[in-house]
């Protein structure tokens, strides 16, 4: 059996396919894990992870699992070495650098919140077709004309593209984003985008997280506010 042929060879943690769950738990779990390198916490429990996300410890050791990272029962999970192989696993070892196209409200402060770069997304462009808003200055950022959308993808070398958009001209510009080869979007626009199958699009649409907030809301019920309402 030639080396091609082994089947002993591990599969990278990055190349896995990962349960949608355990991909959004990973993201609460390296939160975690990257503030307690900053306090210079060496170790960690399965407790101490579950407690943080919200989970129990069973989901932690599970998902945790698919990364082949088991800690030490009584010792818990070395954080240096789990954060890393959580990045990985993610794809944040990689270069990864956004555009967003709307310098509206939404786009302007999505341009200057400093969150992106410490998880390891560098905002490289933002643009807008307003001419007033062209040539302005966003934090770290110069407005560019989305009628150069090409031009500054290929020049920033951008790899996402995020867009906060208004739904009129959202699908428009998917189609010219997708074409200029950047086939990972995350959608704010109130509206259903038409992509490709081999282009990965995320959609925000926080209207709708708000109508299923209400919905848990009405339901919530508060320990001892039942039993304080006076009886009909």
């Amino acid at each position: 059996m030639t080396s091609a042929q082994t089947p002993e060879e591990p599969e990278p943690e990055a190349a896995r396919q990962l349960p949608p769950a355990t991909v959004s738990r990973l993201t609460l779990y390296l939160r975690m894990l990257n503030g307690l390198l900053a306090e210079g916490v060496e170790r960690v429990s399965s407790d101490s992870l579950a407690e943080s996300a919200g989970v129990g410890s069973a989901n932690v050791r599970k998902d945790l699992s698919y990364l082949g990272s088991y800690g030490t029962r009584g010792v818990g999970y070395e954080v240096a070495n789990l954060s890393r192989k959580i990045a990985q696993a993610l794809g944040l070892t990689h270069e990864w650098r956004v555009a967003i196209v709307g310098a509206g409200n939404l786009g302007r402060a999505l341009a200057r919140y400093a969150g992106f770069e410490s998880r390891g997304f560098d905002v490289v462009a933002l643009l807008d077709a307003d001419q007033m808003l062209v040539g302005t200055e966003i934090g770290w950022l110069r407005v560019s004309d989305a009628a150069d959308l090409e031009e500054v993808l290929a020049k920033t070398r951008a790899n996402m593209v995020v867009l906060a958009l208004p739904a009129s001209v959202a699908q428009s510009v998917c189609d010219r984003v997708v074409d200029a080869g950047v086939h990972s979007i995350l959608s704010f626009a109130p509206v259903v985008l038409n992509v490709p199958d081999y282009v990965n699009l995320r959609k925000v649409d926080m209207a709708t997280e708000l109508q299923i907030l209400a919905y848990h809301a009405q339901r919530l019920q508060v320990p001892g506010l039942d039993a304080e309402r006076p009886s009909a």
